[in-house]
């Protein structure tokens, strides 16, 4: 994986080609509904900006972090959501210098994290870098939603090998969350990233493969795509069961996309 000043400039990268797609649109426009259930583009944005705020609390205020969570466990399938929502009615000029200034603030707090310092999150704690990771992840997917309601379609970067790499990693928690025990074995992964070269993980003799384009797998691994959509091809029962689960993003299991939506 890359180092965290590299990552840290892919984030920025990824928010704003982002923040190109959603800057000219007019207030009725960030209403437009996205794929996800009751969320518009506003909602995206916000949810973004939610998160990106909350990061910077576990990084500069451990104290008030830990007090989030507190708050937030009798509700914990609603808690994200919630903030997401309300940041949601501000208006959306606002909206957009609100995310602007809470992801650069992440990205500064972030610079300045010691080396072999572990965050506190609502997981398990975390590197800097897999913080960074974990939002050009979000940062990336919600712009997909963004991207399919304004009917873009998006060029792939070499951001996309960080999606993908935390989807891999991701594995064993979306067999957990979906209550079965996941495989012991690894399974070799190779993706053919958008110039050309290949991506891989795993052992290269490994029973249980996936193969296909990066972005295919980064769409089904986040959920924006359904496996039947892509041209991923598997060999190995278990890995063909692990594209119908794959999560690459932290709680309850998702209900991801319809077979064919985005024909």
């Amino acid at each position: 994986m890359a180092d965290l000043a590299a990552l840290l400039d892919d984030f920025a990268a990824e928010c704003a080609d982002l923040e190109a797609m959603v800057a000219p649109l007019t207030p009725e426009q960030w209403r437009t509904p996205t794929p996800a259930p009751r969320w518009d583009i506003a909602t995206q944005i916000a949810h973004l900006t939610w998160t990106d705020e909350i990061s910077i609390t576990a990084v500069t205020d451990p104290d008030a972090f830990a007090a989030i969570l507190v708050d937030a466990a009798p509700r914990v399938a609603t808690f994200v959501d919630e903030g997401a929502e309300e940041i949601a009615q501000t208006p959306p000029a606002d909206l957009l210098e609100r995310w602007r200034r809470g992801r650069a603030r992440l990205i500064e707090a972030l610079a300045a994290v010691p080396a072999g310092t572990k965050l506190p999150w609502f997981g398990p704690p975390m590197s800097a870098a897999s913080m960074i990771s974990a939002r050009i992840m979000e940062t990336w997917a919600h712009g997909q939603d963004v991207a399919d309601a304004l009917d873009i379609t998006r060029e792939p970067t070499a951001r996309l090998r960080t999606v993908a790499h935390i989807s891999v990693r991701a594995r064993n928690y979306a067999y957990l969350v979906n209550g079965e025990s996941g495989p012991t074995e690894e399974f070799r992964v190779e993706l053919t990233a958008p110039d050309g070269t290949l991506w891989t993980w795993g052992p290269e003799d490994a029973p249980q493969r996936v193969t296909g384009p990066a972005l295919d797998f980064c769409l089904t691994a986040t959920q924006r795509r359904h496996r039947a959509d892509t041209t991923l091809t598997t060999e190995g029962p278990d890995a063909t069961h692990w594209l119908t689960i794959a999560q690459a993003f932290a709680g309850p299991p998702g209900t991801g996309r319809n077979a064919g939506q985005f024909a």
